[in-house]
């Protein structure tokens, strides 16, 4: 039963936030959200957290994370 629930990933919204710039697609507004993902060891554990913003347009929800990245 322990190994069924090993290596679990959950995430948690933080907070949301306009963005600057515009989506390509419809033209709608971007919203940056802040989001904590937690990956569990035995649904106890915590063994890895990461922060991670994600980029959408609040009209159509298009994810815009790789329209907004930098190399």
């Amino acid at each position: 039963m322990a190994a069924a629930c090993c290596g679990l990933e959950e995430e948690t919204v933080m907070g949301e936030q306009k963005a600057p710039g515009a989506c390509p697609r419809c033209g709608g507004a971007v919203v940056a959200t802040d989001v904590e993902s937690v990956r569990r060891v035995l649904c106890c554990l915590p063994l890895c957290v990461k922060n991670k913003r994600k980029f959408s347009c609040a009209r159509c929800r298009r994810s815009l994370a790789a329209l907004f990245t930098h190399a």
